[in-house]
Formats: structure tokens, sequence, C-alpha cells
């Protein structure tokens, strides 16, 4: 319920909110020479270059390649897949494109990354089989006297009764990181397989247990404590409105690449699973034969890269990144086979219209990345940081291209507190244009650019605007050891995510058309901004202040009441404090003039006015006053991808004991403080300050949590204390 105060406030100044936002936008249409043109803040012969040139058709037929190849780290599979973006990008005109290898294995550390090593496999089946019959079997260890006198051993005759998984026909069905084994055995049921009630009372040694949690969470207990031949897991994909509908899924597996339970595991669709618990709880004895040949060894992480140089001596060093990530399971066609075809079709339709003539080589560079996810960044930006330091902005595009089927909702996330920057309202301006263009043609208006495929889907794309989320290689960019902004595009829901059914067939070529819209307009125009273009970024930022002031009385209205009175405040006072440093980021593309800047400050100042100013934060006390600084190595986020800095260092019970990485927020997800904190450790910060500005973007929180987190990591190494 919305408080009395908040109420009044919003009814007396909605008048003059509207009004101001009227003017920001007069004043944004205004401010170009070009008309309309220069409220997209590109030219609209831009526009319409990009627009004609992009094809979702040709994404998707890189895209069809990719989905052929189960895209393992450091794998024969992955290697394939690079080799053909390298390939296509030399065919595009990019001249410097390579493939760039650092050794795996040996337990390499890369920053705060444990080098996974390669995952081999050259063979693995399992299949259901019967008896038919015995044979006699000699023993071996027997004298000839003895074997007269003894009953001979009697060994049961298998056959095949059906083949339930099949690592040629179907890589995903073997779980990753499986490692060799060969069994012929029955089938237990163990429910979830996490707990050891599950295991009461049931004989598992040398059994095939077949579980519903992903085989790395039952490997401790079922093969380390019980003694399991193997596992099988019919585990279900991520938790969305779809989840368990379709039977059919089986979804990608993991076992750990350090684990100290070496086994193998296979994935099963839930409609396989019901059918043996229903057998099983008849009484009927299911045996299973396993077949795995698989091995870690020694191999190469690769990253495709490739450049289209900037034309600006004076800018040219400073480089605008697509990234996205190249592995993933077979097909893995939306994840995210999508976002690497859709920033290798941005790389061939930039290249060419700068060979035709049709668009000006940008002032600054534009870099193209293909990593494996997460690890590869990590990897990539600690060894490489002159490279790091170049990158100005990134966009990242990690499932970018799903159609109805997948109910996939298109989504840009924005910067979080720590790398608050301007680059965000940029991209969310050529989102919006898009929404527009696509729903006008949807409902059967004619607009200058539907962006529409010709084989592709003519539906609205309804693009969202969300608060920063979790998952993907942008959390590396932006990770405090690096701080590079990110425009971070994704779907979400996707219900065939990381399953059997993440097909080509479900992408959509309008749909990655777009994307690709959206992301080539925005890295564009960074990469060209100068001085003309900072009248019309202002004017920008001041309408996306007002539509996010209307999010703070929201949210503000959420903590009603006089106990959370400082918890309001708060949330005011770090808003205000967040718009005002997107106005300072400007100056990282384009020194601001001290009267646009006055200006842009003064706006700010009135609509703070008109929704209610707050006075200083209260002075911290006792330990929430302590001040942390970070050590420049390592460099990279506390968890990777298979791997856990923080963990490794501190154990598993001791992270695990931790409340702030599990905290979950009135308005953000699990992990988004704990990796937001430490991006916001800088020796100025007090641990009351840095808690006050994590309340603030994702809900309250104790700051105990904050300075049991923060101890943590000193107590590690991470961080040193500033008296």
């Amino acid at each position: 319920m919305q408080n009395n105060g908040d109420t009044r406030r919003i009814r007396f100044f909605a008048p003059l909110l509207l009004a101001a936002a009227f003017l920001a936008a007069s004043g944004a249409r205004q401010a170009a020479s070009a008309g309309e043109a220069r409220g997209y803040l590109l030219p609209d012969a831009v526009i319409q270059a990009l627009a004609d040139e992009i094809s979702g058709e040709a994404a998707k037929r890189n895209l069809e390649f990719l989905s052929l190849h189960h895209r393992m780290r450091a794998s024969s599979q992955y290697l394939a897949a690079a080799k053909h973006i390298k390939a296509r990008l030399l065919a595009y005109g990019l001249e410097d494109a390579e493939i760039i290898a650092f050794p795996t294995g040996n337990d390499q550390m890369y920053g705060t990354q444990k080098a996974r090593p390669e995952w081999h496999v050259d063979f693995a089946e399992l299949w259901e089989v019967t008896a038919a019959g015995t044979r006699r079997v000699e023993r071996e260890d027997a004298t000839e006297e003895a074997r007269g006198e003894e009953a001979p051993l009697q060994e049961t005759i298998w056959t095949r009764k059906r083949r339930l998984a099949s690592w040629d026909a179907m890589p995903l069905s073997l779980a990753q990181d499986s490692l060799s084994g060969e069994v012929t055995t029955s089938l237990v049921d163990v429910g979830a397989g996490a707990s050891a009630t599950d295991y009461a009372g049931k004989d598992i040694a040398g059994k095939l247990v077949l579980v519903s949690s992903q085989p790395g969470d039952v490997a401790p207990l079922a093969i380390g404590e019980y003694g399991a031949a193997g596992i099988i897991s019919y585990a279900q994909n991520q938790v969305t409105a779809w989840w368990k509908e379709n039977e059919n899924l089986v979804r990608w597996g993991h076992l750990g690449a350090f684990s100290e339970y070496p086994t193998f595991a296979f994935m099963i669709s839930l409609r396989e699973a019901r059918a043996f618990q229903q057998r099983l709880a008849a009484g009927e004895e299911v045996m299973l034969e396993a077949l795995v040949q698989a091995d870690h060894r020694p191999g190469n992480y690769h990253i495709v890269t490739a450049t289209i140089p900037g034309a600006d001596p004076g800018l040219a060093e400073d480089e605008i990144a697509f990234t996205c990530h190249l592995d993933h399971p077979r097909p893995g066609a939306n994840d995210n086979a999508s976002g690497c075809v859709t920033i290798l079709e941005i790389a061939r339709t930039t290249a060419k219209l700068i060979r035709e003539g049709r668009l000006d080589r940008p002032a600054r560079t534009l870099r193209f990345i293909w990593p494996p996810e997460i690890e590869g960044s990590i990897i990539l930006l600690s060894q490489r940081p002159d490279l790091a330091a170049r990158i100005k902005a990134v966009l990242h595009l990690d499932m970018v291209g799903g159609g109805p089927e997948t109910k996939a909702v298109f989504r840009l996330d924005r910067n979080p507190a720590s790398t608050a920057s301007f680059i965000s309202d940029v991209a969310e301006s050529f989102l919006a244009l898009a929404n527009r263009q696509s729903l006008a043609h949807a409902g059967g208006e004619r607009v200058r650019w539907p962006l529409v495929a010709p084989e592709g889907g003519k539906e609205a794309l309804l693009g969202q605007v969300s608060d920063v989320t979790l998952g993907s290689d942008h959390q590396v960019y932006a990770e405090g050891s690096f701080a590079v902004p990110f425009i971070y595009l994704h779907d979400w829901p996707d219900r065939y995510i990381h399953t059997n059914f993440d097909l080509p067939a479900n992408i959509d070529p309008t749909k990655l058309k777009r994307s690709a819209f959206i992301a080539a307009a925005s890295a564009l125009f960074l990469a060209d901004m100068g001085a003309e273009d900072v009248a019309p970024v202002l004017e920008l930022l001041q309408q996306g202040a007002l539509t996010r002031s209307a999010t703070l009385l929201q949210r503000r209205s959420m903590l009603a009441g006089a106990p959370n009175k400082r918890e309001a405040d708060n949330l005011t006072r770090q808003h205000w404090r967040v718009e005002r440093r997107i106005i300072r980021s400007v100056e990282a593309f384009q020194p601001l003039p001290p009267k646009a800047m006055r200006r842009a400050f003064r706006f700010i100042s009135n609509l703070e006015q008109a929704t209610g100013t707050v006075g200083m934060a209260p002075e911290a006390k006792g330990e929430a006053a302590l001040r942390f600084g970070r050590n420049p190595e390592p460099r990279g986020p506390m968890s990777g991808f298979g791997y856990s800095w923080l963990e490794d260092k501190l154990g598993v019970e001791r992270t695990g004991a931790l409340a702030l990485p599990e905290y979950k927020g009135a308005w953000s997800e699990q992990g988004v403080y704990a990796w937001e904190a430490l991006n916001l450790v800088d020796g100025r910060r007090n641990v009351q300050e840095i808690r006050d500005v994590l309340a603030a973007q994702f809900g309250p929180v104790p700051v105990g949590h904050v300075l049991e987190y923060l101890r943590a990591l000193h107590e590690i190494g991470l961080l040193f204390s500033i008296e």
C-alpha cells in the first residue's frame, strides 16, 4: 500500500512531471538538424542502410551450421565451430580474424578461473537389457583340481532390448564431464538423490541410481558415500511457467571437471523416468547396460576475435566490443548460436556497408569476440589487460532469436550502480524504435523500418527493459576488476533452454534481424559519438530520468511506514546519485561543455525536488564503518564456469554458510548482491555505504550480511582493510 505522503506528492507533481517529460521529448526532437532522425540518434540514411542490409536469413544459415556441433569448451566440435566463425569473418572482409588459444588442463589459473581440462568422448550408450540365459565361466584363480571339485560359475547372458541414450545420436544425453565406465546392473530410484534420506533402506552399491537432480549435485552421496556405479538423471529444465509440461525434453547435465567423485551420468526424459518409476514401484527389476569411453586431457580454450579498425587516429585505440558465447550443447540454437550468428551478421553488414560507401568507417574500433561462456571472458580479460583497458563498452548477446514457440520475452538489461552508464539509454532508444515500428507494422500500419525478414515472422517485438540480471558474460565485463559498462540483450524465459528442443526450427529470422539492428545501431552511435552528439544524449537522459523517477516512486511506496523510512530515504538518495553518475559517464566518450553539464544537473536537481528530497545519510557506526580495498590480483568474479574461486579458497562449507550470495531482495534475484558488493569495493565506500547502494538497487538487505561477506573476502586475501 502506498503511503499518504507519496500519494500526495505524486498527485501534486504529476502535472509538473508530465510537463517536464513533454519538454524533454520536444527538446530531443528540436535538437537535431536532421529532424526525426536525431530523435533516433543516428541519421535516417544509416538506419535505412542497417534495416536494408541486415539479413535474418543469412544469420540463420550460420546458426544451422553451429547447431550441428556439440560445442563443449576445448573440444574438437567447439574448434570446428570456431573455425567456421573465423572463415566467415575472413570472407566478410575482416582480415585480422584469428583464433586465440589458451592452454587448459594441468591446473592453470587465469585470474579467478581455474582452466578446466578438455573433455573428450569417444563413445557412450545406455541400453535396457533383458536376461537371455546363462553360460559357464571358469574360475581363473583356482587350481585344476579345485575347478573340478567346485560348482562352475554362471554368468547371465544379456540381450539388448532398447537404446535409451547415444552420444553419436544425441551428445546432450551424456552429462558433461562424464568419465569412462562400463556396467550392466539394476536401476534404483532414489528420488532427488541429493540427501541421505533419499538412500535410506536401499541397496545402492554397484547399481545405477535414477535421480531428479543434476548429476553433479548427486555424485558426492550416490558415488562417494553409497558406491553407486553411475547416475541416470531426469533433471528438468529451469523453472518457468512451462516447467515439466513437455515430458520429452532431455536436459543438459553436468558433472564437475574437478570432482572428487569421478563417474558418468546419462540424461533421460521425464517420460522415460516416469515409466521406469512405475515399473520399479510394481516390483519389477530394470536392468541397464552403460558404456562410456571418455576422459579429461590437456587441451586449449579457443577464442575467436576480429576487428573493424577505427578511422580516427585519436580514437581508434578505443574499442566497442560485441560478445556472445560460442559454447553449449548441440543443438543449442537460441542458447547461444543465436547470439554468435547475430554478431557475425553485424560484422558482415558493417564491413559491407563501409566497403560500398553507404556507411563511414566508425571513429572507434569495433571488436567481435566469440569465447566459451564466462570462463572464456575471464581468461581473455585477465590475460589481455591491454584489451580490457581499451574496451569502452560491451554489447553482449546471449539468446536473441527465440520465436513464438519458445515463449521468449526479449529483454535489455540496464547497468548496475557500479557501472552506471548512459549507454543503457542509448540501447533503450533503439529498442524503443524497434518496438514502435514493429508494433505498428503488426497492426497494419505502413512504417519506414518494420525490420521483418522475408522468411521470418511479423509479430511485434515488444522488448522489455529490465534491471541487471546475472548469468552470462556481461557480468564478467562489469565485474569490478574490469568495470566495463554493458548492453545486454537476451531472451527470458525460453522453455527449451539447455534441452534437445533448442532447435533451429524455433529460431525466427525476424528476431535475429531486430536483435542485430538494435545492437549494431547502438554500437555505431557509440563508436562515432562526438561533440555534436552531446546535446541529444543529454536530452535522452532527461527522458530516461523521468521514466526512472516513476519507478523510484513505485518502489518507495513498497517501503511505506515508519520502520522503513530510512530505507525509503536511502532509496531516494541513491537513485539521484546514480542519475548524476549516468550524466558523468558521457565524459568517457566525449567531454561535457560546462554549460551543458550545469543544465543537465539542474534538470536532475529540479526533478529531485519534485519527487521529494532527503537529507544526508546517517554516519556509519561500529564495524559498518570499515573500509576495504581490493588487491589487483587475481582479476575476475568469485564464481566462474564450473569452478568457484571463493569455494576453492574459503571452502565449500564456509562459502555455503555465507548469507549474501543466496540473498534474494524485494526486486532482484539471488547472487546479484554478492556480485555487486565486490564491484563496489573501492577503498572509499565503507560497509554501510556499500550496503546502502545494494539496498537501493535490489531491495533492503541486512548490513551484517554485507560485512560477513567482505570479511570472508578479506580473510582469503582478496581484500585488504583500510584504516
